[in-house]
């Protein structure tokens, strides 16, 4: 009677998480040698939206976006609409996160090194995201309005798990493709019992233009203060 239970249980396990949607991005025409020479195809969300769904129910998180070596890591985040984003600052030098973009406008201000800062996240959309002392610093925030995404990694590869059985729409978003590249790529498919493994997803990043941005005031970046001696020199 034991054995007979387990069998029926695990036949409900199945429908109640799901199948997996899995595959692979492949980017093409980069200007960027870390996608020509190194074979980065890491940074791309992949994400699926329910096909005639208005809403999906959404749990709220927390994500963490780390500011050190004067960089944002990671630099591509994917997040659920509501979500509350930690942005500490482990460098030993102040910075000022900031967006004027559409996706979400904040401005954290400045903040001293070990403190950290936070910002919910309300409406889907993309956000991008720099530093107000440091022109080199940007990254992107990608709030979407369903919980199946992933962000690719280094290989292109990505994995949805825990999807229902339904139709969905693949949405794809990568920072240097145009809207119609990223249009073209997108696709209706059917997910049921079996995982689905996508065909290779070509991007190319021919048409892109990188655009210099500007501090939070719309003016041009001034030189920084000095942080020499502030790092730790490594020796080669």
């Amino acid at each position: 009677m034991i054995w007979l239970w387990l069998i029926c249980s695990s036949a409900l396990i199945g429908p109640l998480f799901g199948s997996s949607v899995s595959g692979r991005v492949e980017l093409r025409d980069s200007q960027d040698s870390a996608v020509s020479k190194k074979k980065d195809f890491g940074g791309v969300v992949i994400s699926l939206s329910p096909a005639g769904v208005e809403t999906v129910k959404l749990e709220s998180g927390r994500a963490r976006m780390v500011q050190k070596n004067k960089t944002f890591t990671p630099h591509v985040l994917a997040v659920t609409t509501g979500t509350v984003v930690d942005f500490p600052n482990f460098d030993p030098i102040f910075h000022s996160a900031f967006s004027n973009y559409n996706g979400q406008v904040f401005d954290l201000g400045l903040y001293q090194p070990g403190s950290t800062r936070s910002v919910r996240f309300s409406r889907p959309g993309i956000v991008r995201i720099f530093c107000n002392i440091h022109d080199q610093m940007s990254a992107i925030i990608v709030v979407l309005s369903s919980p199946w995404f992933d962000v690719t990694k280094q290989d292109g590869t990505f994995r949805i798990p825990d999807v229902p059985p339904g139709e969905y729409r693949v949405n794809v978003f990568h920072e240097r493709a145009i809207p119609t590249t990223l249009d073209a790529a997108t696709k209706v498919i059917s997910v049921g019992a079996d995982p689905v493994t996508l065909p290779a997803i070509a991007i190319s990043e021919s048409g892109y233009l990188a655009i210099p941005h500007k501090n939070k005031y719309g003016r041009e970046y001034t030189p920084p203060p000095s942080d020499r001696g502030l790092y730790p020199t490594v020796r080669k």
